[in-house]
């Protein structure tokens, strides 16, 4: 791919960006601001799923191995 062909992807992904949230009409200082708080919020959701998301994967695959994985050692042992 051509670096010119990336820098216009690039802007043409940008200005989709632009029409989806309907920032091209706002002044400059206003789109800086809504670009800092857009950028912001992004951040903070991905900090979060990166931090939360593995916990939970790890606490429902060790509740779900408990209920459909080997009986715990002392049912073992009541049952023989």
């Amino acid at each position: 791919m051509d670096i010119k062909h990336v820098k216009d992807y690039i802007y043409w992904l940008y200005y989709q960006y632009l029409l989806i949230t309907c920032s091209y009409v706002l002044e400059p200082w206003e789109q800086s601001m809504f670009h800092t708080i857009t950028v912001t919020v992004v951040a903070m959701v991905l900090y979060t799923a990166y931090v939360f998301i593995p916990i939970h994967i790890r606490l429902a695959l060790e509740f779900f191995s408990q209920m459909f994985g080997s009986q715990p050692e002392n049912m073992v042992s009541i049952m023989d």
